[in-house]
């Protein structure tokens, strides 16, 4: 998948709102291009509200994995701001989105909810720079996708996700964050 992701005015100082902003937004394309490729490689979805669901668990998927490569790259109260920013901004987008699928209503009050409960129970899971997500993480997040899923394929859905899905989403997701934040400047802000 192709992203945008070099800074157009270069120079400049951004604050990690700015940045955690353009995260979410190339999260969130990771997100709607991972459910195409789920219904491109014949898993079932029947509606929209379910697509939705299946991006939520994506999101809050890379919104966890963006904070554990985060960890060394800034410290824990940039850190927390930046995740808090990149996670409200999702929760907007996906508020707006589920808007215009089910009407007006306060949708984010149960996202960010989900998404916390997806954060405690993923910190339980190994993590590390080089390989990424422990499988038990992997595991359960794909369980997690497959319990929105419609029932075609039912079974093989976890499996896509754990060797297919969530490797690219995660490697395109680095790439964005390596093009927004080079590792020189990232060792000369600490």
């Amino acid at each position: 998948m192709r992203i945008r992701s070099k800074w157009s005015a270069k120079n400049r100082d951004r604050s990690p709102e700015e940045i955690a902003g353009v995260v979410a937004f190339i999260a969130w394309r990771i997100c709607t291009q991972a459910v195409l490729e789920l219904e491109n490689n014949d898993f079932q979805t029947d509606t929209q509200v379910q697509r939705l669901a299946i991006i939520w668990e994506f999101a809050a998927f890379l919104i966890h994995i963006t904070d554990r490569m985060m960890y060394e790259r800034m410290d824990e109260e940039e850190r927390a701001v930046f995740i808090s920013a990149m996670a409200k901004a999702m929760a907007q987008t996906m508020q707006d989105n589920m808007e215009d699928f089910l009407g007006n209503g306060e949708y984010k009050p149960e996202l960010i909810n989900t998404l916390n409960m997806r954060m405690n129970e993923y910190a339980r899971f190994g993590y590390s720079d080089e390989s990424g997500p422990s499988f038990p993480m992997l595991r359960y997040f794909g369980e997690n996708v497959t319990a929105v899923m419609g029932e075609r394929q039912k079974k093989w859905v976890t499996t896509q996700v754990i060797d297919i899905e969530a490797p690219d989403a995660i490697k395109t997701l680095k790439r964005g964050i390596a093009n927004l934040l080079p590792e020189d400047e990232q060792n000369s802000e600490k």
